[in-house]
C-alpha cells in the first residue's frame, strides 16, 4: 500500500515537470502544472466510516470536492476490514468501502486496518499528510498517535446532542429512552469517548413512529450539511477556537447493543422502539390448538410495529395475542399494547399480520413468558 502511494506521488511529480508526456508539449505541461498547483492548494481530507449509513457523509464530501472552487479533496478513505457478511460466509468489503469502489474511488487509497494504531497504517497516513480526518460511524478507537497526525485534528459526525448519548449506539438508546428530541453534533475527537469540544449541533424532533434506521439516515444527512457548512472554519482553524467544551456532568452513555437485547419483554409499558435493522426484535410465542391442546413454541421475529393504548385488550386474558384492524395486538404493562404489523418465522419470508393470523386457522396465540429483564419493546 505504501509503495503504491509512493508510485502515485512520483508519477504526479514527473507529470508536473513535463517529463511524462510525449514530446513534452508546453501547453500540456502548463495544464498539468496548473492542475498540480490547484491540487497543492487543496486541503487533504481523510474520511473514516464503515456502515452504509455513513456513506451519505462520504457522498457529500466527494460531491463537494468536485466543484471547481473546492478547497479540499478526499485523499483517502479508512474503513473496517472486509468481513463475512452473507449467509454463504463470503468475505465482503465494508459497505463504505464497497460504496467508494462503486463510485470509482481508487482502491489503493482505501485503508482497512484492524486497528487504527497499526504502524503500517500510521506510516501510510503520515505519507498522505492529511489536513483533517472526518469520522462518521467508523467503529474503531483512535489512539493519540493517530490524533496527532492531521493538522486540523479529527472531527466526528455524531448522531446525538452531545454530551448526551456518548457511545456506539446513540440513536438506538435515545429511541429506547423515548426521547422526543435528538440531533447531530460535530465534535473534535479526543482520547475520551465522544468527549471532545463541540463545534456545532442541530436539533431534530423525533417522530413517534420513526425507526432507528430511518432516524440514523435523517441525522447523518443533517450532519453532512452541517459538516459542509462548517468545513471552511474547521480548515482555517477558527472552529477550534470557538468550539465549546462539553459538560461531563451532563453526559449520558449509549453502550453497544448486545444480541440478547432483541428479546422483547411485555410486562412493562410499550415505549418507542429502537432495534430495527440490527439486532432486530424477537418474541417467544406459543401457538395452541384448542382441539387437541397441542402447543408449538416459536421464535417470532417482530419486523414492523407501533405502540398504542389499546382499550380492546382484555386484561383478564392478557397473555393472549389478539387480532384487531390488521394488527397482532400484544398486551403490555400500563394498559398499553404493541401492535405488530409484520412478522417473520425462522427461514420464512416476512408476512403481514393478516396473513400470519389467517395461517393460524383458529389456533390461539399466546405470549411465552421470558426470563429476560429487558423492558424496551423495539422496532
Amino acid at each position: 500500500m505504501q509503495s503504491a502511494l509512493a508510485v502515485r506521488r512520483f508519477y504526479c511529480c514527473c507529470c508536473t515537470n513535463g517529463g511524462g508526456g510525449r514530446g513534452g508539449a508546453s501547453s500540456s505541461s502548463s495544464a498539468l502544472s496548473s492542475a498540480a498547483q490547484k491540487k497543492q492548494r487543496q486541503h487533504q481530507l481523510v474520511f473514516m466510516g464503515s456502515p452504509q449509513i455513513s456513506a451519505s457523509v462520504l457522498d457529500a464530501l466527494l460531491n463537494a470536492s468536485k466543484h471547481a472552487n473546492s478547497t479540499f479533496q478526499v485523499a483517502a478513505i479508512v474503513t473496517q476490514p472486509p468481513s463475512e457478511r452473507t449467509r454463504g460466509r463470503k468475505v465482503m468489503p465494508s459497505p463504505v468501502a464497497q460504496h467508494a469502489l462503486d463510485t470509482g474511488f481508487s482502491p489503493d487509497l482505501i485503508f482497512t486496518p484492524e486497528k487504527a494504531g497499526e504502524e503500517i497504517f500510521l506510516a501510510n497516513l503520515k505519507t498522505l499528510q492529511p489536513d483533517l480526518c472526518i469520522t462518521a460511524a467508523y467503529g474503531n478507537i483512535l489512539p493519540a498517535r493517530f490524533l496527532s497526525i492531521p493538522q486540523f485534528g479529527t472531527v466526528n459526525v455524531h448522531p446525538s446532542l452531545l454530551p448526551l448519548y456518548r457511545g456506539a449506539a446513540p440513536v438506538q438508546r435515545a429511541l429506547q429512552d423515548g426521547v422526543k428530541e435528538t440531533g447531530v453534533s460535530l465534535a473534535y475527537t479526543v482520547k475520551a469517548l465522544d468527549a471532545g469540544p463541540v463545534i456545532t449541533s442541530e436539533k431534530l424532533r423525533v417522530d413517534d413512529q420513526v425507526k432507528a434506521p430511518g432516524l440514523l439516515s435523517l441525522l447523518f444527512d443533517l450532519g453532512s450539511k452541517l459538516l459542509l457548512r462548517e468545513l471552511p472554519s474547521i480548515l482555517d482553524g477558527s472552529a477550534r477556537i470557538r468550539a465549546q467544551a462539553q459538560d461531563d456532568s451532563q453526559a449520558t452513555l449509549a453502550p453497544k447493543i448486545m444480541p440478547d437485547e432483541s428479546w422483547l419483554s411485555f410486562d412493562e409499558e410499550a415505549i418507542v422502539r429502537a432495534f430495527a435493522g440490527w439486532p432486530g426484535s424477537r418474541a417467544k410465542v406459543c401457538i395452541t390448538d384448542p382441539n387437541n391442546g397441542h402447543d408449538n413454541i416459536l421464535d417470532l421475529k417482530i419486523m414492523t410495529t407501533r405502540a398504542s393504548n389499546h382499550d380492546s385488550v382484555d386484561h383478564e386474558i392478557r397473555d393472549y395475542v389478539t387480532f384487531v384492524n390488521g394488527a397482532l395486538v400484544f398486551p403490555c404493562g400500563g394498559r398499553s399494547a404493541l401492535e405488530v404489523l409484520e412478522v417473520q418465522l425462522p427461514g420464512k419470508k416476512v408476512v403481514n399480520a393478516t396473513a400470519f393470523w389467517n395461517g393460524l386457522r383458529g389456533r390461539q396465540l399466546k405470549i411465552e413468558m421470558m426470563q429476560y429483564s429487558y423492558l424496551h419493546v423495539s422496532y
